[in-house]
C-alpha cells in the first residue's frame, strides 16, 4: 500500500527482456531484494539492487495495463516506498495496481508555476471519478478539480510539478491511472446487494 506522495524522481537506466532498471538514491534506504516500490504508480518487486539502482521484473500483464512498456533509458519515473504503520497518510490509499492508461489531452499553465492537466480516461474508469475525489496519476495522489465527459482536469501545484514527472509531461503522453479504491469497493458491494 502506498500514499501517492512521491519520494523521488528516478531515471530509467535500462529496459530489456522484461527487466526495468532505475537509477535512484532516496528510495534505496531500507529497500532490499523482495521489497515493493511504486514505479509511476505500478507496484513492482525489487529483484536486483546496487549502490545506485533498483531492478524490477515486469510481466506482460503489467506492460499491457500500464505505460511502463513505453519507458526508454533517460525517462523519469516517480518512486515511492510502501507505507508503514508509522507513516503519515498525506495522499490517499494507493495500491499500485494500475487500472488503465489515460492520455494527457491538454496542459494549461496557471501563471503561478503550477498547471492544470486535462486527462482523457477510458470509459471503464470514468464512473469512479468525482469532483474533489482522489485519483493516482503516474503514482501521484491528486485531487480531481473537475470531471468532463471524457475525463478529468487536475490542478498540479508548483511543488508537485517540480518533484514529479508531471512537470514534464506533454500533450498525448500516456499516464498510469489508479482509481480510488473506496469507489471500487462501494460499487462491488452495491452489485452484490442488488
Amino acid at each position: 500500500m502506498f500514499t501517492g506522495i512521491v519520494e523521488e524522481r528516478g531515471t530509467v537506466r535500462e529496459v530489456a527482456d522484461h527487466r526495468l532498471t532505475v537509477a535512484c538514491h532516496a528510495v534505496l534506504g531500507g529497500t532490499q531484494v523482495g521489497s515493493s516500490i511504486a514505479v509511476n504508480g505500478v507496484c513492482l518487486t525489487v529483484v536486483g539492487r546496487t549502490a545506485s539502482t533498483l531492478a524490477f521484473d515486469v510481466t506482460d500483464e503489467t506492460l499491457d495495463r500500464s505505460s511502463l512498456g513505453r519507458m526508454r533509458p533517460g525517462d523519469g519515473v516517480n518512486l515511492e516506498r510502501p507505507v508503514s504503520l508509522a507513516t503519515r497518510l498525506g495522499g490517499h490509499l494507493v495500491q499500485g495496481h494500475v487500472d488503465a492508461v489515460g492520455t494527457v489531452a491538454a496542459i494549461v499553465p496557471d501563471g503561478n508555476g503550477g498547471l492544470t492537466l486535462r486527462i482523457e480516461l477510458p470509459a471503464s474508469l470514468r464512473r469512479y471519478v468525482v469532483e474533489k475525489g482522489s485519483l493516482a496519476v503516474d503514482g501521484v495522489s491528486l485531487t480531481v478539480a473537475s470531471v468532463h465527459e471524457d475525463g478529468v482536469s487536475i490542478a498540479v501545484i508548483p511543488h508537485t510539478r517540480e518533484v514529479t514527472t508531471l512537470g514534464s509531461v506533454h500533450q498525448g503522453d500516456p499516464v498510469n491511472i489508479e482509481a480510488d479504491l473506496l469507489a471500487k469497493y462501494v460499487e462491488r458491494l452495491m452489485e452484490r446487494a442488488g
